[in-house]
């Protein structure tokens, strides 16, 4: 944490315009954008939700990351082009501004409305889900003081250092995590349990498959991830930042390899190995396995087979998750309020100031917000769906169609969110077992195309 802190100072110092803070001086190789994608991808919530995948249903849960892979190289292939010539013709800042070339103002402040309560959203569940990580790890560490410390450390050097003290931790960060768990983590359960094959008979075959996954699981998970390739704010951010359009791809076909097989699998062997770890009785305070959480197994796993000074790197190996994360929805966040809400001009000379103020009464709410609402996760899951359900496909649109109407991207986006929204906040049982974030994105399609229809009838007639 005090390495973070160092790094966002050094930066403070060295950050003397926008393009400096928001988007690295547009001058940054492929390693570290592809390192900090991956990182803010994967975070805390997909590395503590792999192990619980892994817990649940075996080698099978890797498929959810396969879903990232398919995401980063379908982007690297069709967005990435697209949005560096945008950026370097336009020294795009933000998202929204994308939409705004492309449709009109009231799109992009739309657009910029939605992203930024999202990733304000975003940054206050992973800063709590730091808290309980570290006070289930730590008996002695309060959900509060593990809140506050986290939230504090993120947010300064997040606000002091910008984008480039962002992708630079990113860095750090994601090697901490993945050496942690592939070098630590997995070693030790090994020594522990021995090979998966010897535990064979501890658990149904099924564990071991790749197949014990079924065709609506896979089209959820696709529904939920691919989109946020193309939509995500803190991924728009990368491109920009990169030097140019053969960097940021390099970045992105990167980012795909450390999510499948990589990270994919290291993460579902720890959740198999925790369950392990619940069947041979090294969590005596859980009984019942059926009311046991699975997202907490990896760590009750760590926190019991490690010596102390080990369990403290894996502590360190999740902070570094969860804040590669928050600080990069903190900065998306920032972003989206002063260049696509308050729209504040770049060459202020004050604006750089601005943009460090932005960051840090942000992170002040997302920690407030974290500190007094527990189910800040449901909060964060209802601006992820809105985002993924309103504005894949006027995005979608706009890289592939020339002649857009904003009216129609409007309705698409409202249709979309909304029938997202609803279903969710019902409670509506869907069928197939299917996922709202299908039903809005084909609502979302359906509004698009008939209101696009609807205004070219009116214009032939």
């Amino acid at each position: 944490m005090a390495a973070m802190l160092l790094f966002g100072f050094y930066f403070m110092r060295r950050n003397k315009t926008v393009d400096d803070y928001f988007v690295g001086s547009r001058n940054m190789n492929h390693w570290h954008i592809g390192l900090s994608v991956v990182a803010t991808d994967v975070g805390g919530g997909f590395s503590i939700g792999l192990g619980g995948l892994g817990f649940v249903m075996g080698l099978s849960g890797s498929w959810l990351l396969f879903t990232g892979l398919v995401g980063a190289w379908l982007a690297g292939v069709f967005l990435v082009p697209v949005i560096s010539r945008y950026s370097k013709s336009h020294n795009l800042l933000s998202f929204p501004q994308f939409l705004e070339i492309k449709y009109n103002k009231r799109v992009s402040f739309i657009a910029g409305i939605v992203s930024a309560i999202g990733y304000l959203g975003f940054t206050s569940s992973q800063l709590l889900a730091g808290a309980k990580l570290a006070s289930t790890v730590v008996p002695d560490l309060t959900n509060t003081i593990a809140l506050v410390v986290m939230g504090v450390v993120a947010v300064v050097y997040t606000f002091a250092g910008g984008i480039k003290a962002v992708i630079y931790t990113d860095t750090i960060q994601w090697i901490v995590l993945l050496a942690g768990l592939i070098f630590i983590g997995i070693p030790f359960s090994y020594a522990e349990f021995g090979g998966l094959e010897a535990s064979k008979n501890l658990l149904p075959d099924h564990f071991f498959s790749l197949t014990n996954v079924t065709w609506q699981q896979l089209l959820n998970w696709g529904i939920t991830i691919i989109p946020i390739w193309f939509i995500g704010m803190t991924l728009y951010q990368r491109i920009y930042a990169s030097r140019d359009e053969k960097t940021a791809k390099k970045a992105w076909f990167i980012a795909g390899l450390f999510e499948y097989p990589v990270m994919a699998f290291s993460g579902v062997i720890l959740g198999l190995y925790a369950r392990l770890a619940f069947i041979e009785g090294y969590f005596p305070a859980y009984p019942d396995i059926n009311a046991f959480d699975p997202e907490i197994g990896v760590p009750m796993l760590l926190k019991t087979i490690l010596p102390a000074g080990l369990t403290g790197v894996i502590l360190a190996v999740y902070f570094s998750a969860i804040m590669s994360t928050s600080d990069s929805c903190l900065m998306a966040s920032s972003g989206n309020f002063q260049t696509d809400i308050f729209k504040i001009n770049p060459k202020n000379p004050k604006a750089i100031k601005i943009s460090q103020l932005f960051t840090f009464l942000i992170g002040a709410v997302a920690v407030v917000i974290a500190l007094k609402i527990p189910n800040v996760l449901e909060l964060m899951l209802l601006s992820y769906a809105f985002m993924v359900s309103g504005l894949f496909i006027p995005v979608l649109a706009a890289l592939f169609i020339k002649k857009l109407n904003s009216t129609a991207a409007i309705a698409s986006m409202i249709a979309g969110g909304g029938t997202t929204l609803t279903l969710i906040i019902l409670n509506a049982t869907l069928p197939y077992g299917l996922d709202a974030n299908v039903f809005g994105v084909s609502a979302s399609l359906v509004a698009f195309v008939v209101v696009s229809a609807l205004a070219k009838n009116r214009h032939l007639q």
